[in-house]
């Protein structure tokens, strides 16, 4: 199994979005004199937030594949994760280098129809050409006619929505799709990051023993990104630990009542998020996270959150499966 967690190739997040640091920061790619012009023009700063520029490729892979990269050649399943904070606005400039018409459609951020990302909307992406996609975010706040909106801050996702159909079906089956999450000032920030994408019966398009194994040290702040593709419904079950069923996973304090969970039911285009201490209560271990529809979890939707002492080692040994 290997070690395929979001933590490690995460390459552009909110703290780097507005600290700059140099480990997460990008750098966009030249585009080759083929592209087209983009077809939005990118957004400067709105919503009291910050304004960032990104480039993202999209690019076949091995077996049939396809995927999203921030430099060519670097196209990855699932796809970068991208980070804001509530009011900031992100322009990603996409470059198509399949050989079909492809998009970039994002969930629960605010953008124009040019944005969308559909064949309806005319917001796909030509074989060989370029397109600036905005996203803009919000904080809550009152409406004109005094009723309460809700802010962006939550976890999302992108995905494909051309590919094989006008719905991004293809697409989606041979991995267009990433993560997103949208902070809120003063959220507790994590030391790693896995995105697990539940994607028909795969995960992150594999399956056992070929999944993920997502690694971290014993008190290490672990967030999880949960995603569910194609046309199924799973459950999704992290052994040894739980969270708290609400934006965060994160118990706001003493007198909060909500729901302590260690699994979730999850259908198509449902993403969700959890943050938990690694080994905290049980220890470091070999700990196994699947989907817990019994048929599914035989056909190979399982993988390890290995979590070591801070010299590397696991109780037991190295994990079997």
């Amino acid at each position: 199994m290997t070690d395929s967690g979001v933590g490690a190739r995460r390459l552009f997040s909110r703290r780097s979005f507005a600290t700059g640091a140099a480990a997460a920061a990008v750098v966009p790619a030249v585009l080759g004199s083929t592209a087209a012009a983009p077809v939005n023009k990118p957004t400067p700063q709105g919503n009291g937030g910050k304004a960032g520029n990104m480039t993202l490729y999209m690019e076949k892979l091995p077996n049939g594949e396809m995927g999203y990269g921030l430099h060519p050649g670097e196209a990855t399943i699932p796809g970068p994760l991208i980070e804001l904070t509530e009011g900031d606005t992100m322009n990603i400039e996409v470059v198509n280098n399949l050989d079909v018409a492809a998009s970039l459609h994002v969930h629960g951020l605010d953008y124009d129809t040019a944005s969308d990302g559909t064949k309806m909307n005319s917001s796909v992406v030509q074989p060989g050409a370029r397109r600036t996609y905005v996203w803009r975010t919000h904080a809550p706040g009152r409406r004109h006619d005094g009723t309460w909106q809700a802010g962006s801050a939550g976890y999302w996702h992108y995905h494909d929505h051309n590919v094989g159909t006008e719905h991004g079906t293809e697409g989606i089956r041979r991995g267009l799709y990433g993560p997103v999450v949208v902070r809120r000032k003063g959220d507790v920030l994590p030391d790693k990051q896995f995105t697990v994408v539940f994607n028909n019966m795969t995960i992150n398009n594999t399956i056992a023993p070929d999944t993920p194994t997502f690694k971290a040290v014993r008190g290490e702040r672990v967030e999880f990104i949960m995603i569910t593709h194609g046309d199924f419904f799973h459950t999704f079950h992290v052994h040894g630990h739980r969270w708290v069923d609400n934006r965060t996973g994160i118990l706001q304090g003493p007198q909060d009542v909500s729901r302590v969970i260690d699994n979730k039911t999850t259908g198509p285009a449902d993403s969700f998020g959890f943050q938990v201490i690694a080994g905290e209560g049980v220890g470091a271990g070999a700990w196994m996270y699947h989907c817990h529809v019994q048929s599914h979890s035989d056909m190979g939707m399982s993988g390890i959150f290995l979590v070591t002492e801070a010299d590397g080692t696991v109780p037991g040994g190295p994990p079997s499966m």
